[in-house]
């Protein structure tokens, strides 16, 4: 018996195969969008959580997507190090820490100071909205990552 060849997908590929997964993961960016969270906000996030996941497709869309909504490019650049750096403001490092912490749960409990620190930047409406955007993209990171799908272009800064 030979083995079969791995299936792998693009985003449009996926999208045809599995159209209801990916209406519901937009539903659920879109209630995120709609919330009245910053952008640049939900994109740095992304960015960090596909950092984390190794996730090249999500991590080049959202550094695209990051560029065009105005996060500065400072922050973009790094966020990977954001924990040593003082160029985040206390409610960006406290999303942040709760990005870390909700993407490594399975590795490590999420410490009581995590949330506490999060209760002091955000209201409540806006960390279930901060905690759903997290949720997606470590979805996303794990449909895109594991099916390889291809990363897209870099495009430029509008």
């Amino acid at each position: 018996m030979t083995p079969a060849e791995p299936v792998h997908f693009d985003y449009t590929s996926y999208e045809k195969t599995a159209p209801a997964v990916v209406d519901a993961l937009r539903a659920m960016g879109k209630a995120v969008d709609d919330s009245g969270l910053e952008k640049p906000l939900t994109e740095l996030l992304k960015i960090r959580v596909a950092q984390l996941n190794g996730c090249a497709f999500c991590l080049q869309l959202h550094l695209n997507v990051a560029r065009k909504c105005g996060l500065a490019p400072a922050k973009v650049d790094l966020v990977a190090t954001w924990r040593d750096v003082d160029l985040f403001s206390p409610r960006e490092r406290a999303a942040l820490a709760w990005a870390d912490a909700l993407t490594m749960m399975a590795r490590q409990a999420i410490p009581e100071a995590c949330l506490g620190e999060l209760q002091a930047h955000f209201s409540r409406e806006e960390i279930a909205f901060l905690t759903a955007a997290i949720s997606n993209i470590n979805a996303w990171n794990r449909i895109a990552g594991a099916l390889r799908f291809p990363v897209p272009a870099r495009e430029k800064s509008a």
